[in-house]
C-alpha cells in the first residue's frame, strides 16, 4: 500500500482525488469509484500498488495500435479495479473485482523491476498498461513508465481517456502511444452504460495529441446504441479536426457481463461505419473483432495500395520504407 498521487487534504480528514474526472470527494474509511483508492485518517492510499492479476505478452495490434511498432510484442499488465462500470465490460471480472468481493483486492506482488525485466527478457518492445483503466494503478504504472524508458522501452496506455488535464500532463512524457475508446458520442451513453461524461474523454484525446502522444482510438459498436450514422460521423468528424491522420478502430461488439441483450455487431455495421469514417476525411478507420474482412488492413491513402496487412492481431506484410509507403513514397503517420 502506498500514498496516492494528485490528491488534496480537505476539512474533517476528507480528501479529494485528482487522478480522474470524477475527482472524488472521499470521506476517512471510505473509498473512491474506482474501489481501490482509500482514505484512512485523511491520507488517500492507493491499495494496488503492484499487486498484478494480469502479466501477458500481447501482439501490440490487440490493443489496438496498428501504427506503432507493427509486429511486435507488448508486455501487459493490470491490477483489480476501475473508474468505470460499463455494463459491457469484457474485463469485468478484474475491472469490478473490488464491487463483486466486498471491497477486496488482490494480484500477485511484483516491483517495477521485475516488470521491466521480464518485457525484456520476453522480447516486449514495449509495455502496455491495460485490461482495466491504466489510471487506477497510476503510482505504479507510473514507477515501471519511468524504468521502461530509463532501459529503452516503449509505454502504452489503453484507456477510457477520464484521467485529469493534470494527471494527463504528467503521464504525456512518459508515454509513447495510447489507445483512447470514444464509447458513444453522447452523455446518456456515457451515464446510463458507463456511469461516466462524454466531455473529459473528449479533452483528453485532443490533449494527448496536442502533448506528443500518439493517439488512435477505438469505439465499440453497440447495436441500437451507438451506431446511428450521425453518431459515427460525429465521432469521426471530432477525430478529424484534432488530426485526420489518427486511426480510428470501429469494432465489434459481442454480448457479455450485464449486457447480454443486444446481438453482436454485424459485419456491415462495421463496413458501414467505416466507410462513414474515409467519407469524413479520416485516412486510416479499421474495422476490429471479425478478422478477414479485409478492414483491417493500412491503405495508403495516396495510390490506394495496401502498406500493411493483418488477420486479426497478426501482422502479415509491412511494405514501408522509413515511415512511407512503398509503391509511392507517401508519409504513413504513427510510430515505426
Amino acid at each position: 500500500m502506498r500514498e496516492a498521487l494528485f490528491y488534496q487534504a480537505e476539512e474533517e480528514n476528507k480528501v479529494t482525488c485528482n487522478l480522474c474526472s470524477h475527482r472524488c470527494r472521499i470521506k476517512p474509511g471510505k473509498r473512491g469509484i474506482c474501489q481501490v483508492r482509500e482514505n484512512r485518517d485523511g491520507i488517500l492510499y492507493t491499495l494496488v500498488y503492484g499487486l498484478l492479476v494480469a502479466e501477458n505478452d500481447d501482439p501490440i495490434e490487440k490493443k489496438p495500435l496498428f501504427h506503432f511498432l507493427p509486429g511486435s510484442l507488448s508486455y501487459s499488465i493490470s491490477t483489480v479495479g476501475c473508474n468505470f462500470h460499463c455494463l459491457h465490460c469484457q474485463n469485468y471480472h478484474i475491472s469490478q473485482y473490488p464491487e463483486s468481493h466486498g471491497g477486496q483486492v488482490t494480484g500477485e506482488l511484483r516491483s517495477a523491476d521485475e516488470v521491466v525485466a521480464t518485457a525484456e527478457r520476453r522480447g516486449c518492445r514495449s509495455i502496455s498498461y491495460t485490461y482495466v483503466e491504466p489510471t487506477i494503478f497510476y503510482e505504479f504504472a507510473r514507477d515501471c513508465a519511468v524504468l521502461a524508458h530509463e532501459r529503452g522501452l516503449k509505454n502504452v496506455f489503453v484507456s477510457n481517456g477520464y484521467m485529469t488535464p493534470e494527471v494527463t500532463r504528467d503521464v504525456a512524457p512518459l508515454l509513447d502511444a495510447i489507445n483512447i475508446d470514444v464509447k458513444a458520442f453522447t452523455d446518456d451513453f456515457y451515464k446510463n452504460v458507463c456511469k461516466a461524461r462524454l466531455q473529459p474523454v473528449l479533452d483528453t484525446v485532443s490533449l494527448m495529441h496536442q502533448l506528443g502522444v500518439w493517439v488512435e482510438v477505438t469505439t465499440l459498436l453497440i447495436p441500437g446504441l451507438n451506431d446511428t450514422d450521425g453518431e459515427l460521423g460525429e465521432i469521426a468528424r471530432f477525430i478529424r479536426k484534432i488530426d485526420p491522420n489518427i486511426p480510428w478502430h470501429v469494432t465489434a461488439f459481442r454480448p457479455t457481463y450485464r449486457m447480454t441483450d443486444r446481438e453482436p455487431t454485424p459485419a456491415a455495421t462495421l463496413r458501414r461505419a467505416r466507410a462513414i469514417g474515409l467519407e469524413e476525411g479520416l485516412r486510416f478507420v479499421y474495422e476490429g473483432n471479425i478478422p478477414g474482412t479485409g478492414g483491417e488492413n493500412t491503405i495508403c491513402p495516396s495510390c490506394g495500395e495496401p502498406v500493411i496487412t493483418r488477420f486479426g492481431f497478426s501482422t502479415r506484410d509491412v511494405r514501408m520504407k522509413n515511415g512511407r509507403c512503398g509503391q509511392c513514397g507517401e508519409p504513413i503517420s504513427g510510430v515505426w
